[in-house]
């Protein structure tokens, strides 16, 4: 019964419009309650949810991100990204896909991706002839490399969110593969459905072009490099790298390309401090969900249900990615990350199934949930940058789900594409 109370409490807030996080506290506390356990340990609960020192790489890696999203990163990256695979047929979904794995791999935020890019690719694209729907599709599917690339603060959230006891550095390494397959797999479906359109090839700037180009990329592009480096080489913990990646962000916009400005300054701050707040006040509410959840046991039971349904590994995982997907769909993410880790992480402990791959199989589910209806916020900013209505971009969508969709699988059934860099770090 005091199960029910729980997730009962929270799908009524969740449905009567509560944000996710007053939703996770409200039902949490109303279970300590029902339980008759001390309401103190509840809120206990709650605060001890962020009183975790590498929570405070977050809002460096957010900050870092809203100054590369308004100091003029992205339009280098673009340019950069043109030059080198521009000339190919459909070049420009390419070049989006590619953009998208730069920037993401410096900004770790789908929605900066998009808000980025996707505000200098999408018209641009329109202007030489590429139809919105699709301009609009390869730029929201290819936002979610920024969670999946390093650095990413859902990665920090998922290890916390698994107790605290997995490697940050080896998390991001293991992020690099399956992020860099996914964007191949969307340039290839961007690709064939660029021929199948019939769209025109660019021409070809000359390599002198390109290395200009790359050569202006080069002071952004070492955002991401100080940070992951300084993490896997020991220079810097986590906290620390998000804070010297943050001023190395400030003084690259300000100094170098002189793009940064007082006004787009306080507007990163300002987006930086509600981000950050809202993360925060999520994983607090989450700590003492968590909590009951543990209480009730429904990490044992979980895997005693898909156990008992069958003892095909395969099924069993392709289960946790049916119901990873359809959970996606209808919540945010970073509340999915808290709620699902601590009940699905101990099945693919249960299959031999290592914490960093279940990771990536995590992020890549939830990442394509922010792609699908009918909450899917990186689908919602695509279509408003794009100006396109929703029901128009999901009629076409699909190549690139099905592309997302065969690197998750590859991700789930090979462990050397997401083990492999980790390992070596051994």
């Amino acid at each position: 019964m005091g199960l029910l109370v729980l997730l009962g409490l929270f799908a009524l807030c969740v449905v009567i419009g509560v944000p996710v996080a007053f939703a996770l506290g409200v039902s949490a506390i109303a279970a300590f309650w029902f339980e008759g356990l001390p309401l103190m340990i509840g809120f206990q609960r709650i605060i001890s949810g962020i009183n975790v020192f590498s929570l405070m790489a977050i809002p460096f890696f957010i900050f870092a991100g809203e100054l590369m999203f308004h100091g003029g990163i992205a339009m280098r990256l673009v340019r950069f990204a043109s030059a080198a695979v521009g000339a190919v047929r459909g070049g420009l979904g390419i070049v989006n896909v590619f953009s998208s794995m730069l920037f993401g791999g410096i900004s770790g935020s789908a929605v900066a991706d998009i808000s980025a890019l996707g505000s200098i690719l999408v018209p641009v694209m329109k202007e030489k002839g590429y139809d919105a729907d699709y301009a609009v599709n390869v730029t929201v599917t290819s936002s979610i490399a920024g969670i999946i690339i390093p650095p990413s603060h859902n990665m920090i959230i998922f290890a916390i969110a698994a107790g605290g006891g997995i490697s940050i550095s080896k998390l991001f390494l293991a992020g690099v593969v399956p992020g860099i397959l996914m964007c191949v797999c969307l340039a290839v479906a961007a690709y064939l459905v660029a021929v199948k359109r019939g769209y025109k090839a660019e021409k070809f700037p000359g390599w002198t072009a390109l290395a200009l180009t790359f050569a202006s990329a080069i002071p952004g592009l070492m955002t991401a490099v100080i940070i992951v480096g300084g993490v896997l080489s020991g220079v810097f913990t986590v906290t620390e790298s998000g804070a010297f990646g943050a001023i190395y962000a400030f003084v690259v916009t300000l100094l170098v390309y002189r793009n940064i400005t007082w006004a787009n300054f306080k507007l990163a701050v300002g987006q930086a401090v509600r981000t950050t707040a809202m993360v925060m006040i999520l994983i607090a509410c989450a700590g003492a969900f968590a909590y009951m959840l543990t209480f009730y046991q429904v990490p044992a039971k979980t895997v005693t249900l898909l156990t008992g349904l069958t003892d095909n590994p395969i099924l069993i995982l392709l289960m946790i990615n049916a119901a990873l997907l359809i959970l996606g769909m209808i919540m945010d993410m970073a509340a999915l990350i808290l709620i699902c880790t601590p009940i699905f992480l101990p099945v693919a402990n249960s299959l031999g199934i290592d914490p960093l791959q279940f990771g990536m199989i995590l992020l890549v589910n939830l990442g394509l949930g922010l792609c699908t209806p009918p909450v899917g916020s990186c689908l919602f900013v695509g279509c408003a940058v794009g100006k396109l209505p929703m029901e128009q971009a999901v009629r076409t969508i699909w190549p690139f789900y099905a592309a997302i969709f065969v690197a998750l699988m590859m991700i789930t059934f090979i462990p050397a594409i997401s083990m492999t860099l980790p390992n070596m770090l051994q």
